[in-house]
Formats: structure tokens, C-alpha cells, sequence
């Protein structure tokens, strides 16, 4: 009895989560903005210290989720998608699962989504739109084809790059088509709960933020076409904003309270949507739209919700390439930056800090979340760049968790320490 006790709180403390984890995309509530504290305030000179490098992670965008002493991300080799767990202390690899065939896809192969971690199960989505549902050890309980399975359709064939969302018993995901958008699966067998058979626009490459408003649960997705929310019970379209996003519907939505903010590049803007509930109906009402393009077209560094205040680049292969830091109630910009300040990237935030990530040159900078003026206090690049010759650049998101710094490079992963030990 004391040995199965034993054993018990062994398997409890390696499944739970610590309050500074990062578990999923974009971080707890995949709003890219984390609790922890006590990290430093300002960089060295030539950037805080590089604790170790992995240099095996395969090619491939998929961001990291930590939990506990284990990092969690995707890559693939000349054949294979695979899992990948890593050592966070040691810098070493746990172990890896391979789950698909490497897909032959436009952007550079590999997968572009990150894991979702939840207690001992992990969810990942790959580029070729193999879902696939892991132990934490590895060992692999069930996989399906969103293509294949689910009969999904993408707005086009830059490959799946949606991070699973996991809500109590569910796992939602975006196979898009006419069978439609979004599906509920059983988390546990993966088998299907339901389909949102009234929503079947074919699948961009952002992922899905919940929502509650007037107490009905619901997933928000945004696709080429539309943003949209469905009821969580049944997948029943609660409303429908008609939207154009032509070539790539990318960045996450931000949600703060009846508030939904969508924005994605070629000339497709920024939009504020308020959803309202009169009893069983719901109704969405646009805020702003794109009347203010030139304050937040971004187009897949994402962006982040400090305080009032939206900042992320603003920008893409037809400009107007500036970092900005804009009004969350008004879409008017506070400050704006052009990119000879910093080239396009990636941001998130921890600790009243932004982390920039360059797409370009691998330099990251750390910025007070400030809404009068850019205020950097540090930057540093990372060692070496990715010798794969077919990614077009650095798009993978920057994370930070337990005072580390993770940033990635196709098959590179380094880790910094970040922790304010004075």
C-alpha cells in the first residue's frame, strides 16, 4: 500500500503544473501574457546568459510549452513529424515520437503549431493536419487526419499551423470545410463530439481563443472569410462577422470582456468586434475596422493585450512595416516605430516586459510595456542561425518560463537565464 502510495504522489508531482508553466500556445490563457516575476529588468550588454543549446529539433515553426522540467515542441526530420521532449535543465533530449510523414509544403516543411499539454496528455497539430494525442512519456494513445478523417479544407497550402485548444473533456480544432470549421473530439479517444455544421469556412492558420459572454461558453476563430463564435456545448454558430482576409488569416484573436480584436496583413487590417447576448441570440456589432489598416495589419508575429493597449508589428511583405503600440478601445495609435528601429518579428510578455523576436537576424529585445514611447532596455542575437536552406525565416514565438528564455531557429533551440537574482 505505502509503494502504491509512493508511486501515486511520484506520478502527481511529474503531471502538475507549476503557476509560472507555460502549457499550450501563446502561454495559460494563450493571451501571450504570463504572471511570473522576478525576472530581470534590463539585459547585459551582450544579452543575459545562454544556459544550453539543443541543435537537433528538427526543421519546422513549432513553438515550446513547459511544464515542470519538460519542454515540449515539434520538428521533422528528412521523413518524419515528430514530438520532441526536452530536458529544460540539462538542455537534453527525453525523447521523441514520430507521428506523420514530413509534408512537402510551401514555407519551409515541418510542423508550425505547439503543443497543447494537459495533466499527462499532450496534443499536437502537425503541417500536414495530423492530430495526434500523446502520453508525456511518449507513448502515443491516438491519432486521426484532419484531411483524411475529418474531410478538412485550408484556405490554402501553406500547411496546418493551428495549436489545439483542450477545454475539460475536449480538444477543438480547425479542420475547416464543408463538414465544418471547427470539431469537438473526445480528448481521450478522439472521437468525434461535434461539428459546427452551420460554420464550414475552410481553415486559415489561426488557432481558437474561448469565450464567455452572458454566460454561454463559446470558440472564436477567425479564417480567410469570417471571424466566428460557436457554442462550446454543441458547436451551433452563435454569430458571424464577415471579414476578408485573402492570403493568410494568421494572428490568435484577442478577447477582453464582449471584446473580439482580429487583424492580419495584406491590406486586411485590424477589426473590434463587441459581442452581445439578447437572450438565446446573440449579436456582433463592429467597433472599428479596417478604416484604421495603417495602425495593425499584422501579419504572423502576433500581437499582445498590455493594460489598454495593443503592441505588435504592424506590417508584411507590403509594409507599412512599423512597431506599434495601439489603443485597445479606439484603434488609434499611441507610438509607432519604424523597422530600422527593429526588423518585423514575434512578441510576448512577462513581468511588464515585452519580448521582440526578429524574424530576420535572430536578435531579441526586451521592452517596457509602455504606451508613451519605445523604451528598450536590452538586445542581444542569438549565436548561430539555422543551416536549413529552405525556411524563408525566424517565425517561431519566443517563451519564457521559470526565468528562462527559450528561442528557436528551425532545428536551434536556445535557452537563457532571465531571472532577476538580485
Amino acid at each position: 500500500m505505502k509503494t502504491r502510495l509512493v508511486s501515486l504522489l511520484l506520478v502527481c508531482l511529474t503531471v502538475s503544473a507549476r503557476a509560472d508553466d507555460w502549457p499550450q500556445w501563446r502561454g495559460p490563457n494563450r493571451d501571450e501574457l504570463s504572471k511570473e516575476k522576478g525576472l530581470l529588468k534590463s539585459w547585459p550588454k551582450d544579452g543575459p546568459k545562454l544556459l544550453w543549446t539543443y541543435s537537433d529539433a528538427g526543421v519546422g515553426y513549432s513553438g515550446a510549452s513547459v511544464v515542470g522540467d519538460r519542454l515540449y515542441t515539434m520538428g521533422a526530420d528528412d521523413k518524419k513529424e515528430f514530438v520532441l521532449a526536452i530536458d529544460v535543465q540539462k538542455g537534453t533530449k527525453v525523447w521523441t515520437t514520430e507521428f506523420n510523414t514530413r509534408p512537402n509544403l510551401d514555407r519551409g516543411d515541418g510542423p508550425r503549431g505547439t503543443p497543447t499539454v494537459d495533466g499527462d496528455l499532450i496534443y499536437a497539430i502537425g503541417g500536414g493536419g495530423e492530430l495526434v494525442c500523446l502520453k508525456t512519456d511518449g507513448e502515443k494513445v491516438w491519432n486521426l487526419s484532419l484531411k483524411g478523417d475529418l474531410g478538412g479544407k485550408m484556405m490554402s497550402g501553406w500547411g496546418y499551423s493551428e495549436s489545439p485548444l483542450v477545454d475539460g473533456d475536449k480538444v477543438i480544432c480547425t479542420p475547416g470545410g464543408e463538414k465544418g470549421t471547427l470539431a469537438a473530439l473526445d480528448k481521450k479517444k478522439g472521437t468525434v463530439l461535434w461539428r459546427s455544421k452551420e460554420f464550414t469556412d475552410p481553415a486559415g492558420y489561426s488557432s481558437i481563443m474561448p469565450m464567455t459572454v452572458n454566460g454561454v461558453k463559446q470558440y472564436v476563430q477567425m479564417t480567410g472569410k469570417s471571424v466566428a463564435g460557436v457554442a462550446a456545448d454543441d458547436g451551433r454558430l452563435l454569430w458571424k462577422y464577415a471579414r476578408n482576409s485573402p492570403t493568410a488569416a494568421v494572428p490568435t484573436p484577442i478577447i477582453h470582456d464582449n471584446l473580439v480584436y482580429v487583424t492580419s496583413a495584406y491590406n486586411a487590417g485590424c477589426d473590434e468586434i463587441k459581442i452581445s447576448a439578447d437572450g438565446d441570440r446573440f449579436k456582433c456589432e463592429e467597433v472599428y475596422d479596417k478604416e484604421v489598416i495603417p495602425n495593425m495589419q499584422n501579419q504572423h508575429g502576433g500581437v499582445v493585450l498590455v493594460g489598454d493597449y495593443i503592441y505588435g508589428f504592424n506590417g508584411g511583405n507590403n509594409g507599412p512595416n512599423k512597431w506599434v503600440c495601439q489603443d485597445f478601445k479606439t484603434g488609434k495609435v499611441a507610438w509607432s516605430e519604424n523597422d530600422k528601429k527593429f526588423e518585423k518579428g514575434s512578441i510576448t510578455c512577462v513581468d511588464g516586459r515585452l519580448y521582440l523576436y526578429g524574424e530576420r537576424t535572430g536578435t531579441a529585445v526586451l521592452l517596457e510595456a509602455n504606451p508613451k514611447e519605445w523604451k528598450e532596455t536590452g538586445r542581444f542575437t542569438i549565436p548561430k542561425k539555422s543551416s536549413d536552406k529552405k525556411h524563408q525565416a525566424i517565425w517561431t514565438h519566443p517563451t519564457v518560463d521559470n526565468g528562462r528564455l527559450y528561442l528557436r531557429d528551425q532545428e536551434l533551440i536556445f535557452c537563457y537565464d532571465v531571472k532577476d537574482t538580485k
